[in-house]
């Protein structure tokens, strides 16, 4: 009997060795990945860090040169088609900008039919609105951009940019005229209707992760439903909100094929109002892989590659801050619990 209770407690330790092991190699997965995909990217990268400089990073002039005559211009070891110039500030001004307006549309309508779902509609129709949400959110990017170039362009030529140019052109960043209707605007619209379905369906999540014993304690104290929701639920939930706005927000940065379709796909050209067609690093990388494959240089392919590298990084920095803003949010917590408790806020 000893033996056999010996064996079963070996055979128990060597499953929990072996399942062990499984969760540890598949939790360093990640960042092995991660690792790998930056560090291919550098190497591929590195001869465009070379060649370009701090230049790469401060101009906004992208010229492949002449590709098909002249001598290649060597620095540091490296050449380039004669008159190449690889500046990505303007992909990288029209990637924030864009990102931050779909953002700013969709965050508030994102956030309100959270609420909506999950304190105020009642359980069928709550299921029925959910269930849209989520499918909204699986439809293929290339749609949206379908979407906005066959009907959002022109509307916002026609109709939406002469308005807005009218009622707020004087504010700057609101002057007309309007061109063709591709540009930031049109860019915003469409990334933030993507992105709405995940703020929306991440912050229903969260909102109904606040326990129930606390929207009682509200309403016993006298609060009606919207205070109730206002005061109590939004503070528990505020860092759930806010996760599901930055997980939107990494989403909105490296979006491609819809952008492309309504952006203007503009080069060399810093935005000045919400109307001017911009480009971004994303669709550039695919706007210009044809053309840079021509290089005999190999040094356009390259300067792609340091476009990718800026992208990934930028992206990583975001999942890196998140976690410090969720945290700076749920300190609101304890003001939560004290306040419901009866203690001073």
């Amino acid at each position: 009997m000893v033996s056999e209770v010996a064996r079963l407690a070996a055979a128990r330790r060597n499953q929990e060795w072996v399942w062990s092991l499984l969760a540890a190699v598949g939790a360093a997965s990640g960042p092995f990945v991660l690792g790998v995909i930056m560090i291919v990217l550098l190497v591929f990268a590195w001869p465009s860090i070379v060649w370009n400089g701090d230049t790469f990073f401060t101009t906004y002039i992208w010229n492949l040169g002449n590709l098909y005559g002249g001598a290649p211009v060597i620095r540091s070891g490296y050449a380039a088609a004669s008159g190449a110039s690889y500046g990505m500030l303007s992909f990288l001004v029209g990637t924030l900008l864009s990102s931050a307006l779909a953002l700013v549309l969709a965050a508030p309508v994102g956030i309100g039919v959270a609420f909506c779902l999950s304190e105020f509609a009642g359980r069928g129709v709550s299921r029925v609105l959910s269930f849209f949400i989520e499918l909204l959110a699986g439809v293929p990017s290339v749609i949206f951009g379908l979407w906005g170039f066959v009907v959002l362009v022109p509307w916002i030529q026609r109709t939406a940019g002469p308005a807005l140019a009218s009622l707020l052109g004087f504010i700057p960043i609101f002057r007309g005229p309007v061109p063709t209707g591709m540009g930031l605007l049109a860019s915003g619209v469409v990334l933030g209707a993507m992105i709405l379905p995940i703020i929306a369906a991440v912050s229903r999540d969260a909102l109904r992760a606040v326990p129930a014993e606390l929207r009682e304690q509200g309403r016993a104290l006298g609060l009606t439903e919207w205070e109730v929701a206002r005061d109590l639920v939004w503070r528990i939930a505020a860092p759930g909100v806010t996760a599901s706005c930055i997980l939107a927000l990494g989403r909105a940065l490296g979006e491609t094929m819809a952008v492309l379709m309504v952006s203007g796909n503009a080069l060399n050209y810093l935005p000045s109002t919400i109307y001017s067609p911009i480009s971004t690093i994303a669709a550039t990388i695919v706007a210009l892989l044809d053309s840079a494959m021509t290089d005999a240089t190999g040094m356009a392919i390259h300067a792609l590659a340091e476009l990718a590298v800026v992208l990934f990084a930028v992206t990583v920095g975001v999942n890196l801050i998140a976690p410090a803003v969720v945290r700076r949010v749920g300190r609101q917590r304890g003001w939560v619990a004290s306040w419901v408790t009866g203690g001073n806020p």
